[in-house]
Order: C-alpha cells, then structure tokens, then sequence
C-alpha cells in the first residue's frame, strides 16, 4: 500500500517542496512544472539548500504553464499535487478560480489529494472562504490548516487540503508518520520544524477563523 506514488508540484521552483517529497520512499515519480526557469536558477544558486530537492533522480521538471501542463496530463494520473504558486493577483488569479481546481482534480486518481497554498488569515480571511467554497464544489473532503512562516506578510500561511472521490482521507492524522520512515532524516534533510505533533496542530484554527469556515469544512475528517 502507498507505493509507487506519482506527485506533481506546481510552482516550487526553489525545489523546497521537492526536498520534501523526496523523503517519501514510496513515491516513484515526482513532476514539477515551474513557470520560470529564473526562480530555480536563482534558487540553486542562492538557495543551495532548499534546490537540493532538484537532485533527486526521481524529479522531472517541466518548464511552462500549469494549466497547459494539467489539460495535456492524462486524467487521473496523480495520486497527490502540491500547488506552490504565486500570490493569486494578476495571472496568477486563475490558479485560485473554479476551472483550475476542476483541472486538478481530473488529474488526481480517485481518493488523491491536493494541497494548495490558501494565504494568511490574518490578511485575507474573505480570499479563504472563496477558496474553500469553489473546493467543496469539486472535491469529496476539504480542510484548511495553517502554519507559522516568518518570512511571509503577517507570519502565517495556510493550506486548503482536498480529496478526490474514493478511499476516504484523514488529513489531521499522519498515516505514515515520518519519524517512522526509513531515510527521511537524511543527510541535508534534517528536520527542523516538522513533526507529527506540528501535523495534527496545524488543523486547530482560531475562533475568529473557525467561526467563517466551520460550515464549510468537511466534519469527518
């Protein structure tokens, strides 16, 4: 069971989410299509650390637009896609808009999954509840989670995880936690931040945010 897996990353291209994935033993394909080849370059030349993700032999990367890249995939080809776009404004509207959530899910295998980055909701509380809304529309489980990232405007970025039609998905508990994964802790990845304590906290939602998006959140999971 969980072998090999096919993930796609959408944006990404400081190979940070790629770092990750390579964790997982049992993923045996890894795509990621990256607009700009300028963001990777960059990244490897300045982020030494974070492009470490672009050496595993597992990873194919396509440079050019996701949507095309999602129209031209077979259907159901994914078991996961991991969106780590830009902020939704200007082009990068159409990656937080109906018809591009209805793209992801054709390419996801029945009970995959998506994660997609869904802002800060200190900032933009209404952009979430559109978010989540346009998912519940498309997706057979939905949740939202969060987590502290210094870094980005207001300290805290969220994610909108979602299911596809078929085996159900716990998102708050890890089923493969990854203290127990042989190889996950190695050389240049070492964990920081991450545990399967974090995991299961980062579904626990403030009262003014819950109070906006309980309604619309999946309850059995």
């Amino acid at each position: 069971l969980y072998e090999y897996l096919q993930v796609l990353v959408v944006g990404g291209g400081d190979g940070g989410v790629l770092r990750e994935i390579s964790r997982h033993s049992s993923v045996e394909v890894i795509d990621i299509c990256e607009i700009d080849k300028m963001v990777i370059d960059v990244s490897k030349k300045l982020f030494p650390e974070l492009a470490v993700g672009f050496e595993d032999p597992r990873v194919q990367l396509h440079i050019g637009d996701a949507v095309e890249f999602l129209r031209n995939s077979p259907e159901g080809k994914y078991d996961a896609i991991i969106v780590d776009s830009s902020d939704p404004v200007g082009p990068a509207q159409a990656l937080v808009e109906k018809p591009f959530f209805e793209t992801l899910a054709r390419a996801l295998k029945p009970g995959g999954v998506l994660c997609n980055m869904a802002e800060s909701m200190w900032l933009h509380t209404h952009l979430i509840e559109d978010m989540i809304s346009v998912c519940r529309q498309t997706f057979k489980t939905v949740q939202y989670a969060w987590s502290s990232v210094p870094t980005y405007p207001s300290g805290v970025i969220g994610f909108i995880l979602c299911s596809t039609d078929g085996p159900a998905v716990d998102f708050k508990n890890p089923i493969n936690p990854i203290e127990k994964l042989d190889g996950a802790m190695t050389y240049k990845r070492e964990m920081k931040f991450y545990n399967s304590d974090m995991h299961r906290a980062a579904f626990a939602l403030p009262t003014f945010l819950r109070r906006e998006v309980a309604s619309l959140l999946s309850s059995s999971s």
